[in-house]
Formats: structure tokens, sequence, C-alpha cells
């Protein structure tokens, strides 16, 4: 059935506890979890690009630290869980066409991902990773809520 579950993360409350349930649902079929994690571009406006070299560095840190926080909590878990496990990182301003090209690339064959929830104006304005990734998957793709 399922071989390579994808578990995008962004580290939020919510999408550690969509990792757990991927990561059991991964034992009880004897699948391999890939831990995915999308670092956003750095974007500057400034008349005088010399004054921010060292802010880009030091963002480029951080969110390569989280990055590697929120992975290592997927390894972890699915170490203690006994399941074969993955974890990659890439820089896109699109969350959503990097979990999908990251999955087809990999050859994932499930995406089991977090939905937050949001609805009304708030979706519209903020938008919803996981619908689009709904949109956008060429292979099946679970929300938890």
């Amino acid at each position: 059935m399922f071989h390579r579950i994808l578990l995008p993360t962004d580290g939020s409350p919510l999408s550690e506890a969509a990792v757990q349930k991927g990561i059991q649902l991964a034992k009880t079929i004897n699948a391999k979890v890939i831990g995915f994690h999308v670092i956003p571009e750095f974007h500057v406006i400034t008349l005088s690009p010399v004054m921010l070299e060292d802010t880009e560095d030091e963002f480029a840190r951080e969110c390569k630290a989280k990055a590697e926080q929120y992975l290592a909590f997927i390894e972890k878990n699915a170490s203690e869980a006994g399941v074969p496990c993955e974890s990659a990182y890439v820089v896109n301003d699109h969350p959503e066409e990097a979990i999908t090209q990251f999955a087809k690339e990999t050859g994932c064959d499930l995406v089991a991902m977090a939905s937050h929830g949001r609805s009304g104006v708030r979706n519209i304005l903020v938008g919803s990773v996981t619908q689009k990734v709904l949109a956008l998957a060429a292979s099946p793709v679970l929300v938890f809520r």
C-alpha cells in the first residue's frame, strides 16, 4: 500500500501531533517516513544592501537551526517507534510547491500533514498550505486536524 510517507512540519504543536500520528501509521503498515521542512527565503527592501549582509546570514543560521530542531523531533519519535526515517529541508517561499515537488522526487506515496483549521477571511488572507498541497499533490494526502 504505502511505503514512503512524507511528514512535512512547520514545528507547530498541531504539526507535531500530525507527525506522531503519521509515524504511528507508518509503524502499523511497515512504511518509512521522511521528515520535511520548508525554510522561507530571505527578503529585504533597502537602498543599501551592505547594511544587511549579516542579517541575511543570521536569518539563514536561525532558520537552519529551527529546521534541524523540527526534524530532530521527527527522527526521535520515529526511532522510538522503530520506524525508518530520513529528513530534509529546502529553502522556498512556496511550501506547498516544495512539499509536492519533494514528495514526487523522493517517491513518497503518501503525504501526511496537519491542517491548522483556518476558515473564513483568515483562510482567504493567509491561505492554507494544506489546501494547496491537496490541490497540487500527485500522491494521496492524509490531513490530520
